[in-house]
């Protein structure tokens, strides 16, 4: 059985949380340190996308994700959307 992450969906051993969605007291980051992390990963991994897409696709691929569909800033901003 594969665990993931439930803040990005990466693999791992256990527990919750991939060590890049934690903080130094093993805790979730917050929403927007996350996101920004997230958007920056997808700009590198894609140099011709957008800042706006990025943003626009992460917070899509945040809303499914356990860790932040219900949280209320992912909420307000799909509104936005």
């Amino acid at each position: 059985m594969t665990i993931t992450c439930e803040s990005c969906g990466m693999p791992i051993a256990a527990g919750r949380y991939c060590p890049h969605c934690i903080d130094a007291e093993g805790n979730l980051q917050p929403f927007g340190e996350r996101f920004e992390r997230m958007v920056a990963w997808a700009m590198r991994n894609d140099p011709a996308v957008s800042r706006a897409a990025a943003e626009g696709n992460t917070l899509a691929y945040m809303a499914g994700m356990p860790a932040w569909r219900d949280h209320p800033e992912v909420k307000r901003r799909m509104v936005r959307s």
